[in-house]
């Protein structure tokens, strides 16, 4: 396994990152993602141990909690031996204090998800959603709180716009804080959306990535296809409207490309998209799901080789759309080629 750094901090992560999602199963959307319990979360672990997974990635939103519970069930007795990241952030209840990243919701939030882990520190907490409401003062003097506390190692954020991150990165320097160290972001060769804005901040401010979803939401699991419409028994079937959208000609196009390097290196359409964004700037670790043990030794296939620059080309002519204002006229200068990582 390939261990990096997240961005310009000292956590090192490795390439790949488990996310327990599929745990607990409650709820339309994550029943839809998977049931797993106890026992089958401790033996996908135990898989991912030996290939050197060693971070495992949740949310307190996720099945209400239970995914939290069940992976903290799964690790029991071998807490050292992993890293634990979770999220919160987005609505647990109806409460005034049941959401956002006040210090009140966020004391409460990072005791609870403590408490369902059965740990005593969480590696990396991560804001699942920008609070519009709450000061970036009082959110990163919290953070600040609770790292000093010793109940978080290290602070991120996920689906956050560049400016938010900007304005938390200045209050920090401004207060001495600790700097988010993370983004956990969605990115995919059908959703290359993170290269425009959220990319170059994170080169420049020295933020990695946590990528989720690298297989577009279910759509580049090499089942669908032209002349393959969603199978029975898909997840898309009940999740798909909470899936980022897509254009089915541009889909079409991604998977295509993605079969013809299938068919020249004999690896599966899921572990191309994955190595392709292995190699992308900023990505830090690429998060895999699994329902069962065949989707993740499949998944964990996608590290060890590379693709070739040819194949590297292929894949980024087929999944590249023209950026929105503004960011087009800068990618038509080269005098403006060091504001933006290498990227089609």
């Amino acid at each position: 396994m390939d261990y990096r750094q997240v961005g310009g901090s000292g956590l090192r992560v490795p390439a790949l990152s488990f996310g327990a999602g599929t745990f607990g199963g409650k709820g339309r959307l994550f029943s839809a993602w998977g049931q797993s319990d106890a026992a089958e979360a401790r033996r996908l672990i135990d898989i991912c141990l030996d290939a050197g997974v060693t971070l495992f990635d949740t949310a307190d939103v996720y099945s209400n909690g239970a995914s939290e519970e069940v992976l903290g069930a799964a690790i029991k007795g071998r807490r050292d031996a992993v890293m634990i990241s979770t999220k919160t952030g987005l609505p647990m209840g109806d409460g005034p204090q049941d959401w956002g990243a006040s210090r009140a919701r966020l004391i409460r939030a990072v005791d609870a998800s403590l408490h369902r882990l059965g740990t005593d520190h969480i590696d990396l907490l991560q804001l699942h959603a920008f609070d519009a409401h709450t000061p970036v003062e009082e959110v990163m003097g919290t953070l600040d709180m609770l790292i000093a506390a010793g109940k978080l190692r290290y602070a991120g954020v996920s689906n956050y716009p560049g400016w938010q991150v900007m304005k938390a990165q200045a209050a920090a320097d401004r207060h001495g804080w600790p700097r988010l160290v993370a983004h956990q972001v969605y990115y995919s060769l059908i959703g290359r959306a993170y290269e425009w804005d959220l990319m170059p901040l994170a080169a420049d401010q020295g933020i990695g990535a946590l990528v989720w979803s690298p297989l577009g939401w279910g759509r580049l699991t090499g089942r669908i296809g032209r002349d393959r419409p969603i199978p029975p028994g898909s997840r898309l079937h009940e999740t798909e409207q909470f899936a980022p959208p897509v254009a089915e000609d541009h889909l079409y196009r991604v998977i295509d490309a993605l079969e013809a390097v299938a068919n020249e290196t004999g690896r599966s359409v899921p572990q191309i998209a994955i190595n392709w964004l292995l190699g992308r700037p900023t990505v830090s670790s690429v998060i895999i799901g699994a329902r069962n043990e065949a989707q993740l030794r499949d998944n964990l296939g996608a590290i060890g080789w590379t693709l070739t620059p040819e194949q590297t080309a292929l894949l980024d002519a087929a999944s590249a759309v023209v950026p929105p204002y503004p960011h087009t006229p800068y990618r038509q200068q080269d005098g403006f080629a060091l504001l933006n990582p290498p990227m089609v």
